[in-house]
């Protein structure tokens, strides 16, 4: 049992296919996967991880949000993504004194409304930073997260974020300091 992840779960990530050039329809890709999330929130002035969390692969986001926020963040606004917009998020950023610049959804059946559009790619401007540090760790960090157990998980994530958190503070170092 010690070589068997018994903690992690597997989950399903769909993403859009490029349209294809004859025409047809597209077909969406499925792609599996097998381990933990890393939910992270982030200072927006300076692009820090404030706050961080590992769960498994397929819990859902959006519970995860009241674990994340944090009230000392440089800003009341809370910048997400779909999978944090529910009723019940809403409403805990209401009576937390939080601002909601969580994205909206695409109503079922129907296009979605030019104004609505319009207003997630402005929230998604800001929301790209977080982006920004996921791919910074899957990229120049080259982080993988091959661990046994979430104990080991949340370890090693933990210490990816904390050299994140350190790479970013000395590149806020070097841009401060005049040349």
């Amino acid at each position: 049992m010690r070589q068997k992840d018994r903690d992690a779960r597997w989950t399903v990530k769909y993403s859009k296919a490029k349209p294809r050039e004859d025409g047809q329809p597209q077909v969406d890709l499925a792609v599996p996967s097998f381990g933990y999330k890393n939910h992270v929130s982030a200072d927006r002035a300076h692009g820090l991880i404030r706050k961080w969390l590992v769960t498994d692969a397929a819990a859902h986001d959006g519970a995860r949000l009241p674990d994340l926020l944090d009230k000392t963040n440089t800003a009341s606004g809370v910048w997400a993504d779909t999978a944090y917009r529910s009723e019940k998020n809403e409403t805990f950023m209401v009576k937390n004194g939080f601002v909601s610049q969580v994205h909206r959804k695409k109503p079922k059946g129907k296009p979605m409304p030019d104004r609505t559009r319009k207003a997630n790619a402005l929230k998604s401007m800001v929301r790209s930073k977080i982006e920004h540090i996921f791919a910074h760790q899957k990229g120049p960090m080259a982080a993988i997260v091959r661990t046994i157990g979430k104990a080991r998980a949340e370890t090693k994530i933990g210490m990816i974020n904390l050299a994140y958190n350190m790479r970013r503070f000395m590149w806020l170092e070097r841009k401060r300091v005049p040349a």
